[in-house]
């Protein structure tokens, strides 16, 4: 585009250059040939492309418009400054005028005559100021925005407040980015002695004096760290006289949360009545908590009683000594009572839990507050610490998460055990199925000892499944203990006979067998005991190698059966979990066989385990009286 007024935009909301920009260039009026987002932006493209025009926002972070102006027109100085600004023009545009600018626009003016008024500004000899339009009512529409999508986006930069913010009790103003007044409200102008207009452009640290750079730290804080609302006492000077003011920043977002401007509240706090023996009483009345000062090298200056009862010493006893007493030694080494100290002189306070030490040595879990503690001038003068011994919320907690950790892990083995159990019913219902189809579909077409063999595998996989039952309702019983059991005398090699004949039938030929069973009795009941054996004759099947030996023998007050297979035993990573509910290896099973082995043993006084001599697993019962034999008399 030739033959037409240039002009740059600067602006630090991206949404809205790219609005002017585009209005301008449709309007085919004015040129725009370079964009910025700072004052020193501002200041480099002054130098660099020396625009007719300059449209300027009055408040953007680092370097704000008020302060880049002057740059600007020394870099430039046949530029005309149009300022461009969400704030009411009320007292702006005067000092706008004083700084140098040709004119001011609310960014309340409609971009349909953005142009016109740009080149009404151009055109001017001598510049002219655009009288800006009135600031609109707090209720009503305000003058020149369009109703269209475009327009909302300058809406969010237009001031939020009206009559209420001029009539408020607390001083109240709105700052730029970088921290000049643009607006002060009526309250703010008498605390600080001056007129309202005379404030326009003051930079509010210069109006803290000594605790300038505090105040500048806070501006940093909200601008650059993000922060929604910061807090600080400090000195505000006036006339030569120093006050103290409780000062609030908060920042002014859009729609990104990006800050616009900032919102001040400042509130005189001189003149408040001191309560030093009202908080003294209070803390002393704290007998949670340990409330004590820290002198500004972190020695104990005062002492609650909340503190003798948590830490155990007594004021005559700790007043005078550094507080790094209160750590444990690998603490003291790394110089972290030190380091909190530092912390909390940079920011304002510091707070962590970790463990504290008592007088007797012993340690306690301990939540710490440490804050910064300033005379009326923003002096150091120490450090407010306060202690809370959360020892038993800490194992509280603890258990909390492992009772978290146990359901969690309980629940992944509910959903591995009913994996694993429908992959075991799979097999021999599969057996079932197939083989009764099978008969009744051929029958007369197989022979005898094809049909008895087909009928043995029916038998075994009925009889697997029933064992299989039988564990699952066991299991089933033990967890809701209520498990029924008859005990009696029982005869140890008898019912082990049988056991072994019934084991033997599903079992290649000598794969099962009866060891060395001393005459020993047992009381016990007989179906568990039957079902505990069972179980580790299948487990050594399944697992381990033939042949499979049961024996029995005395053990003093006790009666040991075990049974042992030819197998290379169990690894020793296993061993641990063996008798565990759901513990199971890479070859299947339910997890459930020596679980209720152990579970059935323990129920009936007695105790079931794995010896890694022999690769035994051993079934602990009470003996019952001893079987009469001949030597005994008759």
């Amino acid at each position: 585009m030739t033959g037409v007024p240039t002009i740059v935009v600067v602006d630090d909301a991206v949404e809205v250059r790219t609005l002017v920009r585009t209005r301008l260039h449709l309007s085919g009026q004015l040129d725009v040939v370079g964009e910025g987002a700072t004052g020193r932006d501002a200041v480099a493209l002054a130098a660099r492309l020396r625009p007719d025009l300059m449209l300027l926002d009055v408040s953007m972070p680092d370097l704000d418009g008020l302060e880049a102006l002057p740059e600007v027109l020394g870099a430039s100085p046949d530029t005309r400054v149009v300022m461009y600004s969400g704030f009411a023009e009320d007292g702006l545009w005067d000092r706008c005028r004083a700084l140098g600018a040709a004119a001011f626009l609310e960014k309340s003016t409609s971009l349909e005559t953005l142009s016109a008024e740009l080149l009404d500004v151009l055109g001017a000899e001598p510049p002219a100021a655009v009288e800006p339009e009135a600031s609109p009512a707090p209720t009503e529409q305000p003058p020149g925005i369009a109703a269209d999508a475009d327009e909302t986006v300058l809406l969010e930069h237009l001031e939020r407040f009206q009559e209420v913010f001029e009539e408020a009790a607390i001083g109240m103003a709105t700052m730029t980015l970088s921290g000049q007044l643009v607006r002060s409200n009526r309250s703010l102008a008498r605390l600080l002695g001056r007129r309202v207009r005379q404030l326009v452009g003051v930079s509010y640290a210069d109006l803290a004096g000594t605790d300038a750079e505090r105040v500048r730290a806070s501006l940093r804080r909200v601008v650059e760290n993000g922060d929604d609302l910061v807090r600080l006492e400090h000195r505000l000077v006036r006339e030569g006289s120093g006050q103290r003011v409780l000062t609030m920043l908060s920042p002014v977002r859009d729609a990104t949360g990006r800050p616009l401007y900032l919102f001040l509240q400042v509130q005189d706090v001189s003149g408040q009545r001191e309560t030093k023996e009202v908080l003294r009483l209070l803390v002393d009345a704290v007998q949670d908590y340990a409330i004590f000062m820290l002198d500004t090298e972190g020695r104990v200056a005062s002492w609650n009683p909340g503190a003798e009862r948590s830490k155990g010493w007594t004021a005559e006893e700790i007043i005078g000594q550094h507080f790094r007493i209160f750590y444990p030694p690998e603490k003291q080494v790394k110089r972290h009572p030190e380091h909190e100290l530092e912390i909390a002189l940079r920011e304002g306070r510091y707070e962590e839990e970790g463990w504290r030490v008592r007088k007797d040595g012993t340690r306690f879990w301990a939540h710490v507050t440490i804050t910064t503690v300033r005379d009326r001038e923003g002096e150091l003068v120490g450090f407010g610490k306060v202690t809370r011994d959360n020892t038993q919320l800490r194992e509280a907690s603890e258990r909390l998460e492992d009772a978290n950790a146990r359901l969690l892990q309980a629940a992944d083995d509910q959903s591995h055990f009913l994996a694993m159990t429908a992959h075991e019913l799979r097999s021999p219902v599969g057996v079932l199925g197939g083989t009764a189809q099978l008969l009744r579909a051929h029958w007369g077409e197989l022979g005898e000892d094809e049909r008895a063999e087909l009928l043995d595998g029916m038998t075994t996989s009925s009889t697997r499944l029933t064992r299989l039952l039988a564990d699952l309702l066991t299991a089933s019983r033990i967890q809701g203990t209520s498990l029924d059991l008859m005990l009696e005398d029982l005869d140890v090699a008898e019912h082990l006979v049988g056991i072994v004949r019934t084991a033997s039938r599903s079992a290649e030929p000598g794969a099962v067998r009866l060891g060395r069973v001393e005459p020993v009795r047992v009381h016990a009941d007989a179906g568990r005991l039957a079902q505990m054996v069972e179980n580790l004759i299948t487990n050594a099947l399944r697992y381990g190698a033939t042949p499979v030996e049961i024996t029995a023998e005395s053990d003093g007050p006790m009666v040991v059966i075990a049974v042992h297979d030819a197998g290379p035993g169990i690894p020793e990573e296993m061993r641990a979990k063996l008798f565990e509910r759901f513990a199971t290896s890479s070859e299947g099973g339910t997890g459930l066989g020596l679980y209720i082995v152990r579970e059935l043993a323990r129920a009936q006084g007695g105790e079931a385990s794995y010896r890694v001599e022999d690769g035994s697993f051993m079934i602990t019962l009470p003996s019952a009286v001893p079987i009469a034999t001949d030597a005994d008399g008759g």
